[in-house]
């Protein structure tokens, strides 16, 4: 069963926040007839501005952390969570390429956060390929840690 059919099944809700993968989250969470009986919004905060002001996450978090890592795809859940009401939520921090990896942080490599106010989990991933190869693995990752959050 598909993160899609899981959340419409349970009668659950989710929202993301994506930052590199651009909306794609989003854009596979919708693609079943019947998709607005489980989402409820999904961002697109590409930048650490919008990050900040429309998910809440504290500039100083992510001049401390970087803008990729895991904790500000915390961050980023709590405030996607937060301020849509959805019960769960994933979203997307990285580096889709070409460029823009940093010594700690390569080209590839891209944090996702996913779960409920109650259960989150969230894994670094580094991917490989051209940037759209990137991007659709990072979906795809995404949606499979989300199933699993779920049906858990």
């Amino acid at each position: 069963m598909t993160a899609q059919e899981q959340i419409l099944a349970a009668g659950r809700t989710v929202a993301t926040a994506e930052s590199c993968t651009g909306g794609l989250i989003a854009a596979a969470l919708t693609e079943l007839p019947g998709s607005s009986a489980y989402f409820t919004a999904g961002l697109v905060t590409y930048t650490e501005e919008m990050k900040t002001e429309l998910l809440g996450v504290a500039p100083e978090l992510i001049a401390a952390a970087g803008v990729v890592s895991a904790a500000v795809a915390e961050a980023m859940l709590a405030g996607v969570l937060t301020r849509t009401g959805a019960e769960f939520g994933v979203t997307t921090t990285g580096f889709a390429g070409p460029g823009g990896g940093t010594q700690g942080e390569l080209v590839g490599t891209v944090y996702i956060a996913c779960g409920s106010e109650r259960k989150q989990r969230v894994e670094r991933y580094v991917f490989q390929g051209t940037r759209q190869e990137i991007r659709e693995q990072a979906v795809t990752a995404a949606l499979t840690a989300l199933a699993e959050v779920i049906g858990n």
